[in-house]
């Protein structure tokens, strides 16, 4: 065998013990988090959904099934279903809202140079230190009949009686936007900030005016931020549960409350596990449609 020869084979040697020396520091540093993550996340997951085969008796709790009939009650029951899509309605809603609120003030904190820009940012940031029920309770002060909304304007003389805000779907959608929006504006921003600014001087310099500039250019961009917001926002809202109770009213019943008087007040764990198995799935399925459609549309 000649020298070359020889030196190339350990060359490869070496490469080969190389990557497995770094296969084997990956898989110790990975390891952990998997375990913990199956551990802590898959396997109620698979005890949630063997719950939801069990059969629910008065009396006994909960009996050892294997039946779908918690899954066909709720598919069958226009009370369940309504409560499905209106949930699916708000999270829409909502997450439509809080991308158009968040791109421009996401934009002006990514390009912004001045000295204040922390300052701004921990004032988008300040509203999460609150929790969700402290702000919907101020929410709720604001809302209500004899509310600061209310009061206003009857003493500006602009109605003449209160305006019926509270215990509506749109309370519920404002409450929970005003949640998400942060989230939603850090995102973007963090997104907008790793796009080269000569790339909207290059669209600038061509004759485009902002709003092309912002349509043809940074829109695509920064889609995957986007998709990113807003499947984010689209799961908070999804699995809302403070915000709807108490700006929604018992009468207006979204998932998340739903999940809850099942297993807390009604003490029907299989019927809740279905419930929460059928939001869970739906909420994978939706994200994950949408981003394969986004990166479907970013590839091409």
């Amino acid at each position: 065998m000649s020298a070359s020869a020889t030196a190339e084979s350990l060359t490869s040697l070496a490469a080969r013990e190389s990557r497995g020396g770094r296969r084997s520091a990956a898989a110790a540093l990975v390891g952990p988090a998997t375990i913990f993550v199956t551990i802590g996340l898959l396997l109620p997951i698979i005890i949630l959904f063997r719950y939801s085969l069990n059969k629910f008796v008065p009396g006994r709790f909960m009996v050892d099934a294997l039946t779908v009939e918690n899954y066909i009650l709720f598919f069958t029951d226009p009370y369940f279903l309504a409560a499905f899509y209106r949930t699916l309605r708000v999270a829409a809603v909502v997450t439509v809202i809080c991308i158009v609120l968040a791109f421009p003030l996401a934009y002006k904190l990514a390009r912004m140079e001045s000295r204040y820009k922390n300052l701004l940012i921990m004032l988008v940031v300040l509203p999460l230190f609150v929790g969700n029920a402290v702000r919907a309770a101020g929410w709720m002060t604001l809302f209500g009949n004899k509310g600061f909304l209310n009061v206003t304007l009857e003493w500006l003389g602009l109605i003449s009686e209160p305006i019926r805000i509270m215990y509506t779907e749109w309370a519920v959608i404002i409450g929970i936007t005003a949640v998400n929006l942060p989230y939603v504006v850090l995102t973007l921003q963090s997104v907008i900030e790793g796009i080269d600014r000569a790339v909207e001087e290059a669209a600038y310099s061509l004759g485009a005016n902002p709003w092309t500039m912002a349509r043809r250019v940074l829109w695509p961009l920064a889609l995957p931020g986007f998709a990113a917001g807003a499947i984010f926002c689209f799961i908070l809202t999804m699995n809302a549960y403070a915000t709807p109770v108490l700006l929604g009213g018992p009468q207006f019943v979204m998932m998340g409350p739903l999940v809850y008087v099942q297993f807390a007040v009604k003490n029907n764990w299989p019927f809740g596990a279905a419930v929460s198995f059928v939001l869970m799935s739906a909420t994978l399925i939706l994200t994950a449609a949408a981003n394969i459609m986004v990166q479907r549309r970013y590839r091409g």
